[in-house]
């Protein structure tokens, strides 16, 4: 790497272990590290409190209700993993993994969109508005009937992708989400190419199983070893189109979690006064202030008005001095506060090495990357965590999720906290196994950031903002 010249060896060197999930809220030996594995021994951790059954409506093109009809059947049915042997399980059946029941909603909450969309959406200039606005009609529709149904299923043939993105960032998922987000109606949307043409099954159904799950309203895991009395807060910010009405630049999101990860609730507002500095938006002392206090105060009605002991904040962009100090103004009753920046993009790459074992003077490159949760010191203030990486434990041979690649570690730079740098990366790797919207072992970030930054893209498209608190589970 260019720059001034840095000494051989490194500060720090620690490698963290694969966190733990629980799967029982009374049963600490329900746990394990592989969150599909845990879900098939245990069951999921809120077995007891989801509805039951959970009754999906639907929505599709003309004449193509039997096609989503067929994919609800086979959630229900086994399918061994095509890809992945060494991490992905076999699926047995929603109701056996999920322990509750899957159900159509009532007829009256099945219906079609308009014969002739196909047409319409081939003549028309702008197909992606002409594509919501019917979805969106149809949606209305259902809304009379909503305490029929827990969850929406609507299916996208893939003859639609051409109204599926457009100009000025148009994205068909994000402006769907943030109808039904507002209105707090669960939806999966079932694409042709990814769920229903997908060759392995078995992905298809834990992903969309899991998905589903989680959209009722339930909690597959949490995190088994935790700090407890711990918030977690996200931040990020979004742009609106050109031709919107509302405040321009940015809507500043914050998203909340307990300890255990899975206080999926979240704020978010437009924001005015920021400052701009290379194309990023910098919070002023008050207005990051009114971010923390209200998340703090988020965090509170969950724990009977009992606030954190620690509040560890994760954002992508640097801390600048107006925002940490409005940080510790609305945290100055808080006994530890941790203000991380997660660089994703740092140019730092590394290849692992072995010692030989016949001969201890020599080293020889691994044949697996860099173990995930690997950690290196740079300095007191930053740090590198291999989020990404080899995982020991899931078969013969080390398990490297994606399958290729040097993975590149994230770049930890604390702007206020003390002490080692273990907990902060424990939590970073711990929360990068939240994301109940996926089949893998972690995301590459996370959830604090890779939510807020979910979030932010959808809120920015709702056309009012609520002062009131949002689910993830509505965005998902």
């Amino acid at each position: 790497m260019g720059g001034k010249a840095m000494n051989a060896q490194l500060q720090y060197h620690v490698r963290l272990p694969e966190p733990e999930l629980l799967f029982h809220p009374d049963r600490p030996s329900d746990r394990d590290v592989h969150p599909l594995r845990g879900l098939k021994k245990f069951g999921p951790y809120s077995s007891n409190l989801t509805p039951s059954p959970i009754r999906v409506a639907t929505l599709a093109p003309a004449g193509e209700s039997r096609r989503l009809f067929d994919f609800l059947g086979e959630l229900n049915q086994p399918a061994k993993p095509q890809e992945r042997p060494d991490f992905l399980q076999d699926w047995t059946s929603f109701n056996d993994i999920f322990q509750t029941h899957l159900v159509p909603a009532v007829k009256s909450c099945r219906l079609e969109l308009e014969q002739g969309l196909d047409a319409e959406l081939k003549d028309s200039p702008v197909p992606e508005l002409l594509l919501t606005e019917r979805v969106i009609r149809a949606i209305q529709l259902l809304v009379a009937n909503r305490t029929e149904f827990d969850v929406l299923f609507l299916y996208l043939p893939e003859r639609w992708a051409d109204a599926f993105y457009g100009e000025d960032d148009f994205n068909f998922h994000h402006q769907l989400k943030a109808f039904t987000a507002a209105i707090q109606l669960p939806l999966q949307i079932v694409r042709e190419s990814s769920a229903l043409a997908y060759r392995c099954r078995a992905s298809v159904m834990w992903r969309i199983g899991l998905a589903l799950y989680a959209k009722a309203g339930g909690v597959p895991w949490k995190l088994a070893d935790v700090e407890p009395d711990t918030a977690y807060i996200g931040i990020s910010y979004a742009l609106r189109p050109v031709d919107s009405d509302q405040p321009r630049f940015v809507t500043c999101c914050s998203q909340v979690f307990d300890a255990d990860g899975a206080g999926l609730e979240f704020v978010a507002y437009d924001t005015a006064d920021i400052d701009v500095q290379r194309d990023n938006p910098f919070l002023s002392h008050t207005e990051m202030f009114r971010v923390i206090t209200r998340s703090l105060g988020l965090y509170g009605r969950r724990h009977a008005g009992r606030p954190p002991r620690r509040v560890m904040i994760h954002k992508s962009t640097e801390f600048k001095e107006a925002e940490i100090e409005g940080c510790f103004e609305a945290l100055k009753h808080i006994e530890t506060v941790d203000l991380v920046q997660v660089v994703e993009d740092n140019g730092w790459q590394a290849a692992r090495w072995e010692q030989d074992r016949n001969d201890p003077e020599k080293s020889e490159a691994d044949g697996y990357s860099v173990k995930r949760g690997t950690l290196l010191g740079l300095s007191g203030r930053d740090a590198l965590l291999w989020m990404h990486g080899s995982v020991d434990g899931f078969g013969r041979r080390p398990y490297f999720q994606g399958g290729k690649g040097t993975p590149r570690p994230l770049r930890l730079i604390r702007h206020a906290g003390h002490g080692t740098w273990d907990d902060t990366a424990r939590a970073a790797l711990a929360l990068s196994k939240m994301n109940w919207n996926n089949d893998g072992l972690y995301d590459p970030l996370p959830v604090t950031m890779s939510y807020a930054k979910t979030l932010a893209q959808v809120i920015k498209r709702m056309p009012t903002m609520s002062k009131g608190t949002y689910q993830f589970r509505f965005f998902m």
